[in-house]
């Protein structure tokens, strides 16, 4: 059993009256809201590539995270210590779900074989803590942008040799998230992308993208996996350009070659910020289509260029991404994922506690918020108002697409030039702060 944390308290609901920097003001898990628990709501998840590898590097300094339990190699040894240590986190932040990418748990081999069987004894440690803590694999992925070979894409790569060394990647790491129970399956595309077009065939490239997913469908099914697909929008970094750059380009992708029954979005803030997107926008754009699936719960810096992966501590938006949430019915696989890590200047150990404690207060804060503008229904009248001459009239044709040009020339001809009401942006505005503050 490990024991790395034992210095530190099981986090627990404590209060907004609490001065314990171990313990959660607005998390209680067990609080029902709307007819079910905070726990339920949420379903955080916590990352493995961030809790136990992210060792706090940037592009101008080496790793300032403090990992005892970590001998810094890259052996199968190393990974199974992490494994129960990762579970002892789970536990004492009292996060129920998790996620993984197929190298962060384990190493590359020598050969790809040893690579498979590298990842298949960490899932077997993994498979034995989930049952012994009763925690759950949110999703599952497989890195294809990390390694050299990736380095002009996986699915997307001008090698078919690197393409097929993709797809058997791809392969295990869905069978062992089959395998542990892995709730859903994301695809990150990294490298699916282009640095120039003076060396691009972007439409063979798109097709062997789709291709690629197809095949991952048709591999589902044949194991059995009923699991949710994900793709995950970013617009750039590493790539110059992204194929999964929004939730718009997604959409279309997936709609173009008949992708959209199999799969979901999994949006990220940070992404949408890079974007040049709000995360409301990324949501509504895929609420629009049925295809919101889970979140990564994070936050960065419109300041920064890059993929800062900050822990969530913006109140206003963690309202706006759980008003979404509630409305579509809440999670079915999906949950909050938070894909953050710590600032470099935090580097010992209760600094992974406190950056938990404060994204899940900060999304029970939004959680409880959210579930009083839902159930009040003022910003669901405003808007019904603004948009009622389409409740019935020449409003209600068109929605019902009973009318031609010809027929709103006809109709416009026949009434006064119309004056457009105020928006009451400000109004509204006001509105969000009344319930927030």
């Amino acid at each position: 059993m490990s024991d790395y944390f034992s210095h530190i308290p099981k986090i627990q609901f404590e209060g907004k009256g609490t001065t314990n920097p171990f313990a959660f003001r607005h998390y209680n898990p067990d609080e029902i809201i709307m007819g079910k628990t905070m726990r339920e709501h949420l379903r955080f998840g916590a990352p493995y590539w961030h809790v136990m590898r992210n060792d706090l590097s940037d592009p101008f300094g080496a790793g300032t995270a403090l990992m005892p339990w970590d001998d810094g190699s890259d052996s199968l040894e190393n990974a199974l210590k992490r494994v129960p240590v990762f579970f002892e986190f789970l536990n004492k932040i009292d996060i129920d779900y998790y996620c993984w990418h197929d190298r962060d748990i384990s190493p590359e081999g020598k050969t790809l074989a040893e690579t498979h069987s590298n990842l298949a004894a960490v899932c077997d440690a993994l498979e034995s803590e989930q049952k012994a803590h009763g925690k759950k694999l949110l999703w599952g992925t497989s890195c294809l942008f990390s390694h050299p070979r990736y380095s002009q894409g996986a699915a997307t790569s001008p090698d078919a040799n690197v393409y097929a060394y993709a797809a058997s990647n791809v392969k295990h790491a869905l069978e062992q998230t089959h395998r542990l129970g892995g709730e859903g399956y994301t695809f990150w595309g990294g490298r699916e992308g282009y640095a120039t077009l003076l060396n691009t065939d972007m439409k063979r490239e798109l097709d062997h993208l789709a291709a690629f997913f197809h095949m991952a469908v048709d591999h589902a099914k044949k194991i059995g996996y009923t699991g949710q697909f994900y793709i995950e929008p970013k617009p750039m970094e590493p790539s110059t350009h992204q194929y999964d750059s929004d939730s718009a380009a997604c959409l279309n992708f997936l709609r173009e070659y008949n992708l959209l029954d199999h799969f979901k979005l999994n949006l990220e803030t940070n992404h949408a910020t890079l974007a040049g997107h709000t995360m409301q926008h990324e949501m509504d754009v895929a609420l629009g289509a049925n295809a919101l699936g889970s979140i990564d719960a994070n936050q960065g810096d419109e300041l920064i260029g890059w993929d800062t992966d900050q822990f969530p501590t913006d109140i206003y938006m963690a309202t706006h991404v759980m008003v979404r949430i509630l409305k579509m019915g809440g999670f079915t696989t999906g949950g909050l994922n938070f894909d953050a890590k710590r600032r470099r200047e935090s580097h010992e150990l209760e600094d992974l506690f406190h950056a938990h404690v404060g994204g899940m207060d900060t999304f029970a804060r939004g959680l409880k918020i959210a579930a009083k503008i839902v159930e009040d229904g003022r910003f669901d009248e405003l808007v019904g108002q603004r948009y009622s001459s389409f409740d019935n009239g020449i409003g209600a044709d068109v929605e019902a697409g009973k009318t031609t040009l010809d027929s709103l020339d006809a109709f416009a001809h026949s009434i006064q030039a119309p004056v457009v009401a105020s928006g009451r942006q400000e109004m509204l505005e006001n509105l969000l702060n009344d319930y927030i503050v």
